[in-house]
């Protein structure tokens, strides 16, 4: 490598952006985009690699506290705005950022870190593992009815402004977070990833509006949608785009639910992430109508092995010693020994024969409870050295929830 990695100094950002937008496609983002992701920026956390006075390598992380299974916030290092250069691949600059950004977040205590990726076959070799999944559904609503439960009739319905309304939708977030792995508490400034709405992305569909979900006066809910009004020669053909649903119960959800399902003039719900376990597949009467798609969310990778296993809780007793393979962060591997339930757990290093052997991407995979180990077992990528070990850590791992990140970064 001839490029010198640095720390982004303020001053450079705008060049150290316009390399980002390039190597994602090479298309401005709307001035408010941009003055946001400025605002968020971290300058000491965010990196730059410089062929002389050319950025061609970009990189970041966001300070981030990550809910994990029994509802602990934990530290956690969210990389993000990853590219190189195309002038610039093969040349290590990716391992070279991954490298420092792993010692770094060691270095401050960091033990988690998460990502979204736009190629996911990327990051595995950096020992990240997929963590939270997402459903994609678009929901037909001249074939589909909702069943809803008992109580949703006591929840009243109010439009309300985008901005004005911002400080009550992000109380409703908050509440939420604990209750969900792979949810993560919004930082201050975060509250207006939900406001962006520039007229450039909105492909023909209406401003962002809010409909707020109120019982006995409280808020207890809120969606974010848009309306794309479309004709044909039968009559309209809209669609209602989803861009967030939050309900602090299943009748407060299954009010928005309701009411975004008979938007006048519209046939089609569309909403791009939805936990794999959220309540609107039981609630639709055919829920083939609804063509839901899987896909995968967060990453998660641990950068400290003991200590990541140590800050959740555990959904059944587990006592299990793992071998840890992790070339790209020696420090953890080794034998592990994990006992914990849902009080608590321990994690330290031990001289204990293993009971099971795998990489730190599949404890990344199995972090937050939504990957089991014996699936991962299933692909050989978890052996088991001891008779029943599996199957008592699988269960151990899992989460009586599906995680779930609702909003990338």
């Amino acid at each position: 490598m001839t490029t010198e990695l640095r720390v982004l100094d303020p001053t450079e950002w705008d060049r150290w952006y316009e390399v980002l937008e390039l190597a994602f496609g090479g298309v401005a983002e709307a001035p408010e985009e941009r003055t946001l992701w400025r605002d968020l920026t971290e300058f000491d956390r965010f990196l730059g690699a410089w062929d002389g006075d050319r950025c061609v390598g970009t990189a970041g992380a966001f300070s981030f506290r990550l809910t994990v299974p029994g509802g602990a916030s934990v530290p956690a290092g969210g990389v993000t705005m990853v590219s190189v250069a195309g002038t610039h691949r093969r040349r290590g600059i990716l391992t070279s950022m991954m490298r420092r950004q792993l010692d770094d977040l060691r270095a401050a205590g960091e033990s988690v870190a998460v990502l979204t990726a736009s190629e996911p076959e990327i990051y595995g070799r950096f020992g990240y593992g997929v963590a939270t999944y997402a459903a994609r559904v678009t929901i037909d609503t001249t074939r589909v009815r909702l069943s809803v439960p008992e109580g949703t009739d006591e929840v009243t319905l109010r439009l309300a402004d985008l901005t004005e309304s911002s400080a009550v939708c992000e109380e409703v977030y908050a509440k939420l977070v604990p209750g969900r792995p792979g949810m993560l508490a919004r930082q201050p400034q975060w509250e207006r990833l939900a406001l962006i709405d520039p007229p450039a992305n909105r492909e023909g569909a209406s401003p962002r509006l809010c409909v707020l979900a109120e019982r006995a006066g409280e808020v207890v809910g809120f969606a974010h949608y848009a309306i794309k009004p479309e004709w044909s020669y039968a009559g309209a053909d809209g669609s209602v785009a989803v861009h967030d649903l939050m309900g602090l119960d299943a009748v407060a959800e299954a009010a928005l639910w309701r009411f975004l399902c008979s938007v006048d003039l519209t046939r089609e719900v569309r909403i791009h992430s939805r936990p794999l376990d959220d309540a609107w597949q039981h609630l639709v009467s055919d829920v083939r109508r609804c063509a839901p798609t899987l896909r995968d969310v967060m990453h998660v990778r641990l950068v400290e092995v003991g200590g990541a296993l140590e800050a959740r809780t555990y959904q059944a007793p587990v006592d299990v010693v793992f071998e840890v393979e992790d070339a790209f962060c020696p420090w953890n591997e080794g034998r592990w020994r994990l006992t914990g339930d849902a009080k608590g757990a321990t994690c330290v290093r031990t001289s204990d024969p293993a009971d099971l052997a795998l990489s730190v991407r599949e404890l990344g995979a199995a972090y937050l409870g939504g990957t089991s180990l014996v699936s991962l077992a299933a692909a050989g990528r978890v052996r088991e050295l001891r008779e029943g070990a599996l199957v008592e850590a699988s269960v151990g791992f899992g989460s009586p929830v599906a995680p779930w990140l609702p909003h990338g970064f």
